[in-house]
């Protein structure tokens, strides 16, 4: 075992690395560390992350950030991992090549970099690998895939085959598809004009390409926006107008990344061995070994019908 390893162990949680911080990775990490988890993440070294206020890939650039009270925490060096899981913090990791995957080794690994093709991820890498969306074959690179396409399938775990191909059209909100999305007119480096939550009105100026104007085409509030300073090409998607101009739903994990999460985390329990309840609820851990005697004495005494009545009483498995 690794120094990485052992230190992060101490947590006493499973491990999962999560590749990716964007908004959807956010998402899934937020659900697994509060199902119990210790989550470690990794990104690149400058994200193009536009949901900012809802992805810990803001701390890359900020060092930290919170997402709906979790904080993410870049890292510098590997050896503070460890620290930062026992802190009930997120550590972010720059790490293209996910290296970290060696020296935390999770039980857990979540690709969720949604490239829409593999970039790298083997279903060799943990007792349980996940991936998000296109370009991943259940049982050959991860062992569930699941889908992130808005829609009907939406979050669904796929044990055989793959997710939805990319059409490149973005999902609908508020009756609205591309035009919600603001995009680069020219290349070159963009500068903001407005911040994440702000409301626009369609024609508005929101940002610019070197000296391009880059404006709204709908109404609504500016839910995502790129870090300012990034290079970018004609087309490269710069920023999301929710046209449902609710100024909360930006600073709050979507109903897309709870729902890919939620299949995350179903694909998790089927794969890792379920789920298994050591007490009831709000039961400290150091009692259940107490509590589970307690049970053994009273079903001896009260025979099958009471074993029954104490298992449903306690909220827990038969031993």
């Amino acid at each position: 075992m690794t120094g990485v390893a052992r230190e992060a162990g101490r947590d006493a949680r499973p491990i999962a690395l999560v590749k990716g911080a964007g908004d959807l990775a956010t998402g899934v990490a937020l659900r697994l560390s509060r199902s119990g988890f210790a989550v470690v993440m990794t990104e690149i070294a400058r994200p193009t992350v536009v949901r900012r206020t809802v992805a810990f890939a803001e701390a890359v650039y900020e060092g930290r950030t919170a997402v709906e009270g979790i904080e993410g925490i870049k890292v510098e060096d590997l050896d503070q991992i460890g620290g930062m899981l026992r802190q009930g913090a997120i550590p972010v990791v720059v790490d293209p090549e996910a290296a970290a995957l060696r020296e935390v080794r999770p039980s857990l690994l979540v690709d969720a970099i949604v490239a829409k093709r593999n970039l790298g991820t083997r279903i060799s890498d943990a007792l349980a690998v996940v991936a998000l969306g296109p370009g991943f074959l259940a049982g050959r690179d991860a062992h569930a895939v699941i889908e992130t396409m808005r829609g009907h399938t939406l979050g669904r775990v796929i044990m055989q085959g793959e997710a939805l191909p990319n059409t490149g059209i973005p999902g609908e909100v508020g009756g609205h598809a591309e035009e919600r999305l603001l995009r680069a007119p020219t290349a070159g480096v963009f500068g903001s004009a407005l911040t994440i939550g702000d409301h626009v009105a369609a024609g508005q100026i929101v940002g610019r390409v070197g000296d391009v104007p880059v404006r709204s085409r709908l109404d609504g509030v500016l839910r995502g926006l790129l870090h300012p300073g990034l290079a970018v090409t004609p087309g490269f998607k710069l920023g999301d107008v929710d046209p449902r101009a609710s100024r909360e739903h930006c600073f709050t994990v979507s109903d897309k990344a709870l729902a890919v999460a939620g299949g995350v985390l179903e694909a998790v329990c089927a794969l890792l061995g379920g789920v298994r309840f050591e007490g009831a609820p709000s039961t400290p851990a150091a009692n259940v070994r107490e509590a589970r005697e307690r049970r053994r004495m009273s079903s001896r005494r009260a025979g099958p019908q009471g074993t029954r009545e104490a298992q449903e009483a306690g909220g827990v498995r038969p031993d």
